[in-house]
């Protein structure tokens, strides 16, 4: 029987070890090989060239990946995907930014759309629009206290060198891909997400109960996800 790996990759400032927890947890009791890829965050001199560097040294020579990322992942799944060739089965793409080639992560917000889709759901949903951002209010309102108090005593680094990278790629690689979303995403709401992911994949989200840290607030329900990726 072929042995699937799944490659989980954090967002930007992800301690992997500690966001993807609850997710290789679940993977794993249900028999699949999962690995949470630590990032060169808070390395100044690391770019996203660095990052997929990191993820292919984190895989090994495992085959039959599937790429799970998360966020700002969305620009780096791709680039690993170039460096192992015919061992990635599949991409999912996890509350994640879908880069166009040349665009950079900094760019990405903008040429989204994003800033707006964020304050219009603001306003529907009766929060201030224009407020300092609070991560209690747009990344952490739907995990259990615990994980917050967690989250709040952890101080990760974002270098901001990997947002000034112009994505390298001509094309999205030729592997199957998928999109979550979380249901509940404040930072991507669900709507931006599908429209982006249909104008720049052509492909139709699936919606997950949970917001922007859904491996957190939602792991069962994304890792059995996962796993029906592979079986259907």
């Amino acid at each position: 029987m072929t042995t699937t790996t799944y490659a989980l990759i954090p967002g930007a400032g992800g301690d992997s070890g500690w966001y993807w927890q609850l997710v290789v947890a679940e993977l794993r009791r249900r028999g699949h090989e999962a690995l949470a890829v630590e990032l060169p965050a808070a390395d100044d001199s690391a770019g996203l060239e660095e990052y997929a560097d990191a993820v292919a040294a984190g895989v090994g020579d495992r085959a039959h990946l599937v790429l799970v990322a998360q966020s700002m992942a969305g620009f780096t799944a791709p680039l690993v995907c170039d460096r192992l060739k015919d061992r990635v089965d599949l991409i999912v793409l996890v509350n994640a930014m879908i880069p166009a080639p040349g665009e950079t992560a900094g760019d990405w917000w903008a040429n989204t759309g994003q800033p707006e889709a964020r304050r219009a759901l603001d306003l529907a949903e009766g929060r201030p629009a224009d407020a300092d951002f609070d991560p209690l209010v747009t990344f952490f309102h739907d995990l259990p206290q615990p994980l917050v108090d967690q989250a709040l005593a952890r101080e990760p680094r974002q270098s901001d060198t990997p947002f000034g990278d112009p994505f390298p790629l001509p094309a999205w690689p030729d592997v199957p891909t998928r999109v979550v979303v979380g249901r509940d995403d404040r930072l991507f709401p669900e709507a931006f997400q599908r429209r982006v992911a249909r104008d720049r994949l052509g492909i139709d989200a699936d919606v997950l109960p949970g917001g922007h840290l859904v491996a957190l607030s939602n792991p069962v329900g994304l890792a059995e996800l996962l796993v029906r990726y592979r079986t259907h």
